[in-house]
């Protein structure tokens, strides 16, 4: 049994304070970390080495920020295996998936190293003659990320780099319970020559360090991802002082399975987005709209996936599923398990503990809160519904607007479905989990504040200005 890590905040260089907090295994309840708790005297002393290092960092160009960035990629490539292990012991996801989450923030790292020697404004033409015009990308000073725990490295990956290559220092508060994981990050790019003061870590409880971060007249920008009622929080406290703020929130996101679709091949999209993850993914497919040709069938197919599917220990090759997270998200689920079973048919949904098998409902109304709020578990609902604009109806009366899929063979199906559905994010005959990193990701409505887009090249928008420069040359 691996013994447990001491985790320190990380101000201007220095690890400082006391572990104090216990992060245990979701699995085994072994424990994992021991963590210090920051306040808002801590943060301030972070946003304080963040400022004073801000503008040496900016000095620098961008090419010289780009390539600690790509140092940092191959660094945490040459921890790769160990880095997702201890991703598996703090989260719970499998070993395969954490794996995966550990190659995607290596992928941002290199990706946004990248762009250090790519052009970063444009050249306009002037109507004054003898004029040059063009712009420029400055960063915003400190920026503030709020992470959460179910992406507990690729989140902060996709936040921290494009910050970072823009020339912005840092103030990062990772999630409660996944410490461990922003820890190897930022380490590994510490190691890769990364400036003291650049990037600060402050742990601690949302309500207190993420709260002191959010209210700081120094602190630039905040970009946070996690639930809808603390996003609009921060939003308010961020914007009334005219701060710049990011959220990607909630989301109940639908799969709609046209009566063309194969009813096998559309429930293994449903249970790659549904089930994989452990459910506990933003992007996570929670509702399904079937046709009423394929409904049966496709309830069929699904409910036999998901009996096919045993949780078990991350670690352990061949484990499809790992555990909840956290007792308290177990409670959730299991909260919502009930309520599904009294008032729907439901198939699975049984466990030990936190090893919480899939589950299928059927047979609720579309304004049941299982259909309508997010669950963030592995539970899917599926209701039948009749043509393609009922459908459209259906996902679009979510209050969340994050991601949506269709599974179809009828191209025309595809594209009306994705000129017309109100999501962010639109998956055709694909799970709606999994992202490209190149491309722009964010939600509308209240899975978002629907202004800047995270990831890809659109993420540097929400970490710059742009400054006008008119260069005349005649005199």
């Amino acid at each position: 049994m691996t013994s447990a890590v001491e985790l320190r905040h990380l101000i201007g260089g220095e690890w400082v304070g006391d572990p104090e907090v216990e992060r245990r295994n979701p699995f085994d309840d072994s424990p994992v970390a021991t963590v210090a708790s920051g306040d808002a005297d801590t943060v301030a002393d972070a946003v304080a080495a963040a400022t004073a290092a801000q503008p040496g960092w900016a000095g620098k160009p961008w090419p010289t920020r780009g390539a600690i960035l790509l140092d940092a990629a191959e660094i945490l490539r040459s921890r790769h295996r160990p880095v997702a292990e201890d991703l598996v012991r703090e989260e719970g996801k499998t070993l395969a998936e954490a794996m995966g989450e550990v190659r995607r923030a290596i992928d941002v790292l290199r990706f946004f190293g990248s762009m250090g020697w790519q052009a970063t404004g444009d050249v306009l033409p002037s109507a004054t003659p003898e004029t040059m015009v063009y712009t420029r990308r400055e960063p915003l000073g400190v920026v503030g990320l709020i992470t959460p725990w179910n992406f507990p490295i690729a989140i902060p990956a996709w936040k921290m780099a494009p910050a970072l290559v823009s020339g912005n220092t840092v103030v990062i508060k990772p999630a409660d319970l996944t410490p461990l994981s922003v820890h190897n990050l930022v380490t590994a790019l510490t190691d890769a020559g990364l400036p003291a003061g650049v990037l600060n870590i402050v742990n601690g409880k949302g309500s207190v360090v993420g709260e002191a971060l959010c209210a700081h007249p120094d602190v630039a920008a905040v970009s946070f991802t996690g639930s809808t009622a603390v996003g609009e929080h921060i939003r308010s406290v961020v914007q009334s002082r005219r701060g710049r703020v990011q959220l990607e929130m909630g989301g109940k996101n639908a799969l709609v399975v046209m009566d063309d679709a194969d009813p096998a091949v559309a429930a293994r999209v449903a249970a790659a987005g549904g089930f994989g993850l452990t459910g506990q993914a933003c992007t996570a497919t929670s509702r399904v709209l079937a046709m009423p040709g394929v409904h049966d069938e496709f309830v069929a197919a699904l409910g036999k996936i998901a009996a096919g599917i045993t949780p078990g220990d991350g670690l352990a090759e061949g484990t499809a599923m790992g555990p909840v997270v956290s007792d308290a998200q177990l409670a959730t689920d299991l909260k919502a398990l009930d309520r599904a079973r009294a008032d729907g048919t439901l198939t699975g949904g049984d466990g030990d503990g936190r090893l919480l098998r899939p589950a299928v409902v059927t047979g609720l109304t579309a304004d049941h809160p299982i259909v309508t709020d997010e669950v963030f578990g592995p539970l899917i609902a599926v209701l039948p519904t009749e043509g393609l604009d009922g459908a459209i109806e259906s996902v679009n009366s979510s209050v969340y607007g994050l991601a949506a899929g269709i599974c179809t063979t009828s191209l025309a199906s595809a594209q009306h479905f994705a000129a017309r559905v109100q999501a962010g994010v639109v998956k055709v005959n694909r799970p709606t989990t999994g992202l490209d990193l190149n491309v722009p990701f964010g939600g509308v409505k209240a899975s978002s504040t629907n202004t800047f887009r995270e990831q890809g090249a659109s993420a540097l928008e929400f970490y710059t200005w742009s400054k006008s420069v008119y260069l005349g040359h005649d005199l």
